[in-house]
């Protein structure tokens, strides 16, 4: 039963706007139109500039994360969904508050206290971004209408979010516009024709400076490795490298033979994949260290001069304003920012070593977060399993000889792969990865639940007890 605390935001969630959930089977077509719709007004919002806004001033590291553009309607992009939503995990799984996730009512309790807490994040970062100086209006007036435009657009994100997920689109609205935000920082850093902010003459892209190099002759062995974080060689390789060792990494799992019990011929096997948390615990760990910088900066922008706060916004983080935008240079933030290529790095590795082991630690933390909340751990899996009248072969049809053959697997697993998604992240931004090393692999995740999508949507025709099991 829910607690006191998902409780309290009852009498707010009938207030807000909701997307019903469709009453008959989309088709597949449909989904994909649907998806197209929302990615289509999530683009378009990204080009509308603020009205009124005079100068944005916000760190640019964690844009890839949250969706979000610098200066339009998607400047909070997805930060406020993901963050409501991590601090509802986190409090869930520490035992905070009470919720049974088993408890249908106990789901839809906490979905609709997530949208809430969601457009409060919303409201909280609109009102924090204006007054701390992040982004300056124009004048008084301007200011309420940026406020105003930034909730309504976190309010339309929200619900293009959630009628992906009802069943109108295919995956999430979250995962749709990470991945659009992702693709967009690849094709800029293979092709913009600006130039570099290294400032060595030719195009920033790193495809049109190698055909530059090309043509006038200049070595191409000034590419291999840019100052200013700008695309490289090593960048390109180490992309398409990451490209393909995720892929590879989504097809090594361990196999749980399974049997039919109403079909005796029917057998199969239960995937336990290597990134069987999939891309969460590197969201949430890329969402706590962006909410730090964040949050850091409205302090410091606020506070940093007064005598009872100072010194503990400056523990937080301590800013500086560049050309290239806002840098964190000292506190908690300096430490959870990803460097900008490998040139950073070899300026300071201790920092960057401590940024390693800090977005390692979080993501096996995640991992094992979400494996109690995401309904993935043993005994869940165990018994929806057996309600869909599967069974391990040589075992009993009962939910707790499964468990104990899971247990076997399921949380090694879950942990290694948070590890190994935390290391992949962290060399692939030291590296200077196109589109962030978090980023990769967000979209590697999501292009690879796409696919398992759409592979569903066919089993699911096929063969009927699929449904059942995947609880449609």
């Amino acid at each position: 039963m829910a607690g006191r605390f998902l409780r309290a935001f009852q009498p707010l969630i009938k207030f807000i706007p909701e997307v019903k959930a469709p009453e008959r089977r989309v088709s597949f077509g449909e989904k994909l139109l649907w998806s197209g719709l929302a990615l289509i007004i999530y683009f378009i919002m990204s080009e509308i500039p603020l009205y009124g806004l005079h100068k944005s001033e916000s760190i640019l590291v964690y844009r890839v994360i949250f969706a979000s553009t610098q200066g339009t309607l998607m400047e909070l992009g997805i930060g406020p969904i993901v963050t409501a939503g991590l601090i509802l995990q986190l409090l869930a799984a520490s035992g905070l508050i009470g919720v049974d996730f088993s408890n249908p009512e106990d789901r839809a309790l906490f979905a609709g206290a997530n949208k809430v807490l969601a457009i409060l994040m919303t409201i909280f970062q609109a009102s924090a971004y204006l007054l701390s100086g992040i982004l300056r209006a124009i004048g008084t007036m301007q200011a309420i209408i940026i406020f105003v435009q930034l909730v309504i657009a976190g309010l339309i994100v929200l619900l293009l979010d959630e009628m992906v997920q009802k069943g109108w689109g295919i995956g999430s609205g979250i995962s749709l516009f990470i991945l659009a935000g992702v693709s967009q920082h690849i094709m800029i850093d293979c092709f913009s024709l600006m130039p570099p902010l290294g400032g060595t003459g030719g195009f920033r892209g790193i495809i049109p400076a190698i055909i530059n190099s090309l043509v006038t002759g200049a070595p191409l062995s000034a590419l291999v490795i840019r100052p200013a974080g700008d695309p490289s060689i090593i960048g390109l390789l180490l992309t398409i490298g990451i490209f393909i060792l995720c892929i590879y990494m989504q097809g090594v799992r361990v196999e749980i033979p399974i049997s039919y019990s109403r079909y005796r011929g029917f057998r199969g096997t239960y995937p336990i994949s290597l990134l069987y948390v999939s891309n969460l615990p590197v969201i949430f760990a890329s969402a706590l260290f962006g909410n730090i910088q964040i949050f850091g900066q409205i302090l410091w922008n606020n506070y940093r001069n007064n005598p009872i706060l100072g010194p503990l916004v400056r523990l937080l983080g301590e800013y500086n304003i560049t050309e290239t935008g806002v840098v964190p240079t000292g506190g908690l933030a300096y430490y959870v920012t990803s460097p900008r290529g490998f040139m950073d790095f070899i300026g300071n590795p201790i920092r960057y070593s401590v940024y390693t082991i800090l977005l390692v630690i979080f993501c096996i933390l995640f991992s094992w977060v979400w494996l109690q909340v995401g309904g993935l751990d043993p005994r869940t899996v165990a018994k929806q399993l057996v309600d869909a009248g599967l069974q391990v072969p040589g075992f009993r049809r009962a939910e707790k000889p499964i468990e104990l053959i899971l247990k076997r697997y399921i949380p090694t697993v879950s942990l290694l792969g948070g590890l190994i998604v935390g290391l992949l992240a962290a060399v692939a931004d030291i590296f200077g990865a196109f589109g962030t090393g978090t980023g990769i692999l967000l979209s590697v995740g999501i292009i690879y639940q796409y696919y398992q999508q759409i592979l569903r949507e066919q089993l699911e025709e096929v063969y009927p007890g699929i449904r059942k099991l995947i609880g449609r």
